[in-house]
């Protein structure tokens, strides 16, 4: 059965999440407009870990007096199916584009020594870029290098912790038209970026194309979700968008929200406000449905339920 609020319909059904590693880097500037720039590079190609080895975003900037240099700066999240490839994709993005952008230094963003946490290099490697000319400096425990640089020194802290984390929850709003699904999306993502924890790592924090495991071509593991795609309603041999009882409620468009984050509430947390933001919208601005992607529980331990999220505010199981 279909939970109806505020006149549109939430499926009974869950969003399948799985288990990731996550860190999160701080990354200070002279001014914020730098240390956007390195974060908006550093976090580039990283929407999805099916081609990009990771995925990230930014989670919110960070002011002066909360930063570790007392500069501007921005938090990044970065997700990774292991341990180790979180360790090559933080090397090879904080190398290229932060060591790379005028004025930026970068510290670990994660407490040290949590329960299961372990460590991923951050300045550790980085170091050598200063051809020897590199010098340490420990601080309460924590060791810091300093690289040289044409516009002065480069600091980095020399490691960042690694946590276990969710990567995979998901919304799917299911809308009349284009301009509906969009304003209910940026709304929903809008509302999910004010929470700590999370980033949504597609472009915008929404994606158009939503995938299902298999496909007819042999060397495909994913293919477009053709049950909630409009063009393909009639064709397919189960739709998802078909039996709309009068033209105002035709599906003509979905779109799909994925939410990385550092624990499984605070996934849950995020899809309960992304709902409830896109709900606001309602029937009257062209919302229908919402829906979430799954795969019958094979996917990944994780399963949001959304009338559960809607019904209990802050549990994510």
């Amino acid at each position: 059965m279909g939970l109806e609020r505020n006149g549109v319909v939430i499926d009974e059904t869950f969003a399948e999440a799985f288990p990731m590693k996550a860190t999160r880097i701080l990354i200070t500037a002279h001014n914020m407009a730098w240390a956007r720039h390195a974060a908006v590079s550093a976090t580039g190609f990283a929407t999805s870990v099916i081609a990009c080895g990771c995925e990230a975003g930014i989670e919110r900037e960070i002011l002066p007096d909360e930063s570790p240099d007392g500069r501007p700066g921005v938090s990044v999240l970065i997700f990774s199916m292991s341990g180790k490839e979180l360790g090559k994709q933080l090397e090879r993005r904080v190398g290229q584009c932060v060591l790379t952008c005028p004025t930026t230094a970068v510290f670990a963003g994660l407490p040290r020594g949590a329960p299961g946490s372990d460590v991923a290099a951050l300045g550790k490697n980085l170091r050598f870029f200063g051809d020897g000319w590199q010098i340490s400096k420990v601080i309460d425990g924590v060791r810091y290098w300093r690289v040289p640089v044409m516009d002065g020194e480069f600091v980095a802290q020399e490691d960042t912790p690694v946590v276990k984390a969710v990567g995979g929850g998901n919304l799917l709003l299911l809308a009349r038209d284009t301009d509906a699904a969009l304003a209910a999306a940026e709304a929903a993502v809008a509302a999910m970026k004010r929470l700590p924890n999370v980033v949504m790592p597609f472009p915008g924090g929404v994606v158009r194309s939503g995938s299902k495991v298999g496909s007819r071509y042999a060397n495909l593991n994913a293919s477009t979700n053709d049950a909630f795609c409009p063009s393909l309603v009639g064709l397919v041999a189960h739709s998802e968008l078909a039996g709309g009882a009068s033209a105002a409620q035709e599906i003509g468009c979905v779109m799909e929200i994925v939410i990385d984050g550092l624990t499984e509430a605070d996934v849950g947390a995020a899809m309960r406000v992304g709902m409830e933001a896109a709900i606001a919208i309602g029937p009257a601005g062209g919302l229908l449905r919402i829906s979430a992607g799954n795969y019958g529980g094979k996917l990944g331990p994780f399963h949001f339920h959304l009338h559960k999220l809607l019904g209990a505010a802050g549990d994510a199981a």
